[in-house]
């Protein structure tokens, strides 16, 4: 399996997955350790092909000793999470909050969904 460099990107050093060296981080794993990249440009990337499509996934790495601590939440942030998900889980026909994110494809709850399947029938 070949890798090559992204050309798009071309000052930004390439690796193969797994292959990077030590320093370097993706975003989730800096968030795993609890930081962010800060505002630092990419400093890598690794590069691998997908088995599926046939394509090339990249991921961009950033410099551990240039990465910010994670911003904490504040009660606000949390208020206006718990807001979101409430919209998230609230079917827009019954108006009932469903105990679950209604998925986008269908855009109303199971029961909705049960009683306009029974309609059509």
């Amino acid at each position: 399996m070949e890798h090559r460099p992204d050309t798009s990107n071309a000052l930004v050093s390439t690796y193969p997955w797994h292959l990077a060296p030590e320093g370097l981080a993706t975003r989730r794993q800096l968030r795993a350790q609890g930081l962010r990249p800060g505002g630092q440009p990419i400093a890598a990337q690794v590069m691998r092909v997908n088995r599926r499509t046939g394509g090339v996934r990249v991921g961009y790495l950033y410099r551990v000793e240039c990465a910010k601590p994670v911003r904490p939440m504040t009660s606000r942030k949390w208020g206006a999470l718990a807001l979101a998900m409430l919209a998230r889980r609230t079917c827009p026909r019954c108006l009932l909050d469903v105990g679950y994110c209604i998925p986008r494809s269908y855009g109303i709850c199971g029961m909705c969904i049960a009683a306009e399947e029974q309609r059509a029938t």
